[in-house]
């Protein structure tokens, strides 16, 4: 496994610690109890700490220390089941902000990394993650551009401030921000199955302003690639912190549990098990990793590697959350365990931007195979 350098490995420290103390599995129970799936208190706390501008920067308020550093963020997120708006803001919001530049960035950056507003990108319209699939339109009319649409999956849909919406416009593609709360704009809340907020959103001749308008064309195109690379990779590294927290509960639990008066962590069967989901997890630390360290060095492997790892996480974090269940027997799917939680989460992780199949036949595909 990589070797963190000491400002990664403060960094990594810093936020398991920040997050384990104040907003862990617990508070992730009082949220949930309370019908709470925004954790507004929280956006305030990250900005302070600089999360919200992590690939932010400087010169708009953000610290710009990298997407390595964002995925140690993200798998202690991941670790202690975190409600934020991180990946969907800091991350996906941020990248593109970071690729169109210009008056967009000077004016919605330190908002962004202040924790003044939260974004949300509306890209998919089916049941899958399809970005090659995009039917809602931007049409150029007398009175001026209009919008219309519509939009499913919004992951923080439901409370973001501004939405980046992808679309097309004779034919090409375009990303343009959008006020949830103009006049055409239908915002339905959802609760996904790990308790996170999303939203369907319809465009219904929604009028916006070619300020509105962050790019079109072949630089739309380059903004969304960066972005959907940058979450797969951030989204893998926060699915790898869910993983290791099962397997985690999962090995203690070998150690302490007894049947007929023996360590269950001495039966063979279940160190073969157990030997198995750490040498995977492994294997996954090493490839998230890669991929993130990628993205930071501007790498032309970037895209595939990122691909490979938001497939490994989808495979390695069912593998650790199902063994969790099934090492635990009966009690593993309880409310009284957090096991149930975990599985939660990374079924949703491993469907946002794209599952395993989708990303291995992608691979498959440009290996000629």
């Amino acid at each position: 496994m990589e070797v963190l350098s000491e400002d990664h490995k403060l960094i990594a420290e810093a936020a398991q610690g920040f997050l384990k103390a104040g907003h862990g599995v617990e508070a992730f129970r009082a949220l949930r109890d309370a019908g709470d799936d925004k954790n507004a208190a929280l956006r305030s706390e990250i900005a302070g700490m600089g999360w919200m501008g992590i690939l932010l920067p400087e010169a708009v308020g953000g610290v710009d220390f990298g997407y390595r550093a964002a995925g140690l963020i993200a798998e202690a997120m991941g670790r202690n089941l975190t409600i934020s708006p991180f990946l969907s803001s800091a991350i996906l919001a941020a990248t593109v902000l970071r690729a169109v530049g210009g008056t967009a960035l000077q004016h919605w950056g330190p908002r962004l990394a202040e924790g003044q507003v939260t974004m949300a990108l509306a890209l998919e319209e089916g049941t899958k993650h399809r970005p090659d699939r995009i039917a809602t339109t931007l049409a150029e009319t007398a009175s001026g551009l209009r919008l219309t649409g519509r939009k499913g999956f919004v992951v923080d849909g439901g409370a973001a401030d501004r939405l980046i919406v992808v679309a097309k416009q004779g034919g090409a593609c375009v990303l343009v921000l959008v006020d949830p709360a103009a006049d055409g704009v239908v915002v339905t809340e959802q609760i996904m199955l790990d308790h996170r907020n999303a939203a369907a959103v319809a465009f219904e001749d929604v009028a916006l302003a070619q300020a509105d308008v962050l790019a079109m064309g072949p630089e739309a195109e380059a903004a969304l690639a960066q972005a959907l690379a940058a979450g797969r990779a951030v989204a893998a590294a926060e699915q790898l912190g869910v993983a290791k927290a099962a397997a985690e509960q999962s090995f203690d639990y070998l150690r302490t549990r007894k049947q007929f008066g023996v360590l269950i962590g001495q039966f063979q069967a279940l160190q073969h098990r157990a030997a198995d989901l750490y040498c995977e997890l492994a294997q996954a630390d090493s490839l998230v990793a890669a991929a993130l360290n990628a993205l930071d060095a501007g790498s032309d492997d970037s895209e595939l590697l990122t691909r490979a790892a938001k497939a490994k996480l989808a495979r390695v974090g069912r593998q650790a959350t199902e063994e969790g269940v099934q090492m635990h027997g009966g009690i593993g799917m309880t409310d009284a365990m957090d096991l149930g939680l975990f599985m939660k989460r990374d079924r949703a992780l491993s469907e946002f931007l794209g599952d395993a199949g989708y990303h291995t036949n992608w691979i498959l595909r440009h290996r000629g195979i």
